[in-house]
């Protein structure tokens, strides 16, 4: 039975449990098993605690069977990037500055799945402070791609794409702050989502970029996706940049899978030189495609997009300096160095360069080079005027269409290692995801095929306006029940991934 409850869809696993025909505990059961069978290869979780995990499934069978109202997802179980706060388990954000760290209070995307009925598996692998474009800045190891071990399974999010890859979870969260939940969802045979910045709230995510950081959903379905980015999003006081705005309707547009009609922008600059052949090839498939089922297609010019990288490197870095200031060593958290001799400020340093890998120290310096006394407005001031015209350039391209595409990036999963020497190489993994984080859009990557070259899947990726995030499931379903109806499309089902 259990095998049988892994392979089910989420919103399936959901609708058995509400109709009594499977419980909420063994469904927890099932994928613990599944957890504890795979993570010695994968890696994909930090923590998990099954006697918690359990608890949990009780606690929300308990509640069906005393008649309460749950959602479309009470019961099933959901991986949390452990960038999240959660009272029941450490948060470390993958650092060893806050290893073993029990935060006192829920993010809100952790409360809400828990009043939704989820059940939380366990905190899944990342990079360090979500700095990374393949998981190998963890400082807990690196998360294999369940497609192929030897490839990494993106950043930063990549654990939670790989729980969800290797049937260890139906679902998962996880935050979108250059590309982190698109990029590896593309790389790893998912969807994954970023939702209109200011759509998911971000009390209680460790934050990297303020301006940025985005909590969004990881599932092997548009459908499935689109419920758990319902779950958890919503005005919320606690994020005072959260929107006072009814939620999209994304289930309901994934649910219409319809493109007749549409206006589709392929984007001119998003293409090219350093884009592998074989996802070039799958993404004009994927745009005839849509223009087989009536969506009219133009390409479209925003030239700003070119900047965006470096607009990116210097915005993100800045506001990560900013923000990985509190960890201090004086309140909670690592502390080196402190035997009654050495002042504060030495025991900061001690414990800070102990503490903090490589990348995250390397974006620190950068950021804080740039925001310093003489070069604040050459660098992060003129940073943020050109992610002024990337967002006139999103502006000015939905005037004359609905929605954007592109490859969700340039190559299929590389191997582990081959980026790790090369930070410029690293950072070009987020070529076509960033443009949106910049702008504060919506956007959607969604499975369209495997490239020939290496049988590796690659991602065709959405983008609307803000608060049109409905218009990116409604083209990212349109695409995967036309590519299901056509082929079956082995790939639109997870990994082919065995232990």
């Amino acid at each position: 039975m259990g095998a049988e409850l892994i392979r089910m869809t989420a919103a399936e696993l959901g609708s058995a449990i509400a109709a009594g025909q499977v419980s909420a505990v063994q469904a927890a059961e099932a994928y613990l098993d599944r957890v504890a069978l795979a993570e010695p290869e994968v890696n994909a979780f930090l923590h998990v605690d099954r006697e918690t995990t359990l608890a949990q499934a009780r606690a929300v069978d308990e509640r069906r069977a005393a008649g309460e109202d749950l959602g479309p997802l009470a019961g099933v179980p959901v991986a949390h990037k452990d960038v999240f706060t959660t009272t029941d388990m450490p948060t470390t954000a993958a650092s060893r500055i806050l290893e073993g760290y029990r935060p006192p209070y829920d993010a809100t995307v952790t409360a809400r799945l828990r009043e939704a009925g989820l059940v939380v598996l366990g905190k899944t692998n990342m990079d360090e402070f979500a700095m990374g474009s393949s998981t190998e800045n963890s400082a807990f190891g690196p998360t294999r791609n369940p497609w192929d071990a030897s490839r990494v399974p993106g950043g930063s999010s990549g654990g939670s794409s790989a729980a969800v890859a290797a049937f260890e979870a139906p679902l998962a969260t996880g935050t979108d702050t250059g590309g982190s939940i698109r990029q590896p969802a593309a790389v790893c045979g998912l969807v994954g989502a970023k939702p209109t910045y200011g759509g998911s709230s971000r009390y209680g995510l460790i934050a990297f970029a303020s301006s940025l950081d985005t909590p969004g959903p990881f599932a092997r379905n548009v459908l499935d996706a689109a419920l758990l980015q319902e779950a958890f999003s919503g005005h919320d006081p606690r994020d005072s940049t959260s929107i006072d705005a009814p939620v999209p309707p994304v289930a309901e547009a994934a649910r219409r899978a319809d493109v007749a009609g549409l206006r589709v922008g392929v984007v001119k600059e998003l293409s090219g030189e350093g884009y592998q052949a074989g996802v070039l090839t799958r993404f004009q498939e994927s745009v005839e495609l849509l223009e087989s089922m009536g969506a009219k297609v133009v390409e479209v010019s925003c030239p700003s997009f070119d900047t965006a990288l470096a607009a990116y490197y210097l915005i993100a870095p800045s506001e990560c300096s900013s923000n990985l200031a509190r960890f201090d060593a004086m309140r909670y958290g690592l502390r080196t160095g402190d035997d009654g001799t050495r002042s504060a400020e030495e025991v900061m340093a001690l414990t800070r360069a102990e503490g903090f890998g490589p990348e995250v120290k390397r974006r620190i310096i950068l950021g804080t080079y740039a925001l310093s006394s003489g070069y604040y407005d050459a660098y992060y001031g003129s940073a943020q005027q050109v992610r002024t015209l990337i967002k006139r350039d999103f502006e000015a391209a939905f005037e004359g269409v609905d929605v954007l595409v592109s490859p969700t990036a340039p190559t299929t999963a590389f191997p582990l290692g081959e980026r790790t020497g090369d930070p410029m190489a690293m950072y070009l993994a987020d070529l076509c995801t960033i443009p949106t984080n910049l702008a504060g859009n919506a956007a959607l990557s969604v499975p369209c095929g495997l490239a020939p070259e290496d049988g590796l899947p690659v991602g065709l990726q959405v983008m609307a306006p803000a608060m049109a995030d409905d218009r990116a499931y409604r083209v990212g379903a349109a695409v995967e029940a036309a590519l299901r109806d056509r082929s079956g499309a082995d790939f639109l089902s997870g990994s082919p991934y065995a232990v």
